[in-house]
């Protein structure tokens, strides 16, 4: 998961949902879209504990969460119209739908990757032990993303390595055999990897924290004629933000309930929330949407998509796709903005929804 692409695969495995069309306009009822990751996964306990039949019935509307068993599948179909929102990075939110042509808004910053993505090599010791090797990493994902701002802090280029395509369900195998001595992946994979003879993780993503980050993307058009949803998914996320972090029995619960739904064990769940920034504070949150530094590492990741071809065919620039921040800044084409910022339901929720 977490790949990026812009191809539209076809549109299967969404289920009862899928067979409504997610259009604009006003209506009551909602498909969000997400696949499973760590930093997804509290919605999946909200859904089981109640919390997303409580806040719809607050407002009068019907949220169902769609899990789609492809993360990239699950953009896609959101993409196509067939969902109203999607759980992804920034990164693929720009170069799949924003790409694509569907107008979104981002209204949760959930998370970031604050270690749960890394790079680690066999006989080596730093970032530049990786000159001239091949990197087996998903392509055009944030795996390759991360690996190019590791070689860019160690004064190197992603010319200085080759790259080999590998998915991530293979990568754990992969770094087993002799020939393969560098890989980029994210976690499960990247803590079993880290456990083999002689691997070093040479670089994380804590050390570019913000830059691989998890949010809430919704249709623009749907949410400005609904903005109910908006308010009913700040609300979702907040309140089961404040029982994961309560460290009692009822958070433990929680996790025990995100790990059954991750197919793990909650000691492995643990470990990779470790590895993830949950900003669990709607006020935090809506202060990082609005700052500086948010619209500098969306520049770095809309650089790197688009050096890479992930703004498709026609995109002449790195300007090719509008970007907008809450301070009305914008990054590429006022005239094409397909990518929006928006704090307006995480302020909400900070001073009481």
């Amino acid at each position: 998961m977490r790949a990026g692409a812009l191809l539209l695969m076809p549109l299967t495995g969404c289920g009862e949902g899928g067979k409504q069309n997610a259009s604009g306009g006003k209506k009551t009822q909602f498909l969000i879209g997400w696949s499973i990751y760590t930093g997804f996964m509290p919605w999946y306990y909200a859904e089981k504990s109640g919390l997303v039949k409580k806040w719809s019935e607050r407002y009068g509307i019907k949220v169902s969460l769609v899990q789609v068993n492809d993360y990239v599948e699950s953009i896609n179909q959101y993409t196509a119209g067939k969902l109203d929102g999607v759980l992804a990075t920034t990164m693929d939110a720009l170069t799949i739908p924003a790409a694509g042509g569907r107008d979104t808004s981002v209204v949760i910053i959930g998370d970031y990757s604050n270690g749960n993505d890394g790079v680690v090599l066999k006989n080596g010791r730093s970032v530049r032990d990786i000159a001239g090797r091949t990197v087996n990493l998903v392509e055009l994902s944030v795996s390759h993303y991360l690996l190019a701002r590791a070689l860019e802090k160690a004064g190197m280029k992603l010319t200085d390595v080759k790259t080999i395509n590998t998915g991530d369900a293979d990568m754990i195998s992969a770094f087993a055999t002799p020939e393969v001595t560098a890989v980029a992946a994210w976690n499960p994979q990247l803590a079993q990897i880290r456990k083999e003879r002689g691997a070093v993780e040479v670089f994380d993503s804590s050390m570019i924290p913000n830059e691989i980050l998890d949010v809430m993307n919704v249709s623009t058009d749907v949410l400005n004629a609904n903005p109910d949803l908006g308010k009913a998914l700040a609300g979702i996320w907040y309140e089961t933000m404040a029982v994961i972090a309560k460290g009692d029995a009822s958070s433990d619960f929680a996790l025990a309930q995100m790990a059954r739904g991750a197919g793990t064990t909650a000691d492995s769940l643990q470990g990779q929330i470790k590895t993830t920034y949950f900003y669990t504070s709607a006020r935090e949150a809506a202060t990082y949407a609005e700052s500086a530094d948010l619209m500098t590492v969306t520049d770095r990741v809309r650089q790197f998509s688009f050096s890479k071809g992930l703004f498709g065919p026609a995109a002449r620039s790195v300007d090719a796709i509008g970007i907008e921040f809450p301070s009305g800044k914008v990054l590429g084409d006022k005239a094409n903005i397909k990518l929006r910022f928006d704090p307006t339901y995480m302020k909400l929720a900070a001073t009481g929804l």
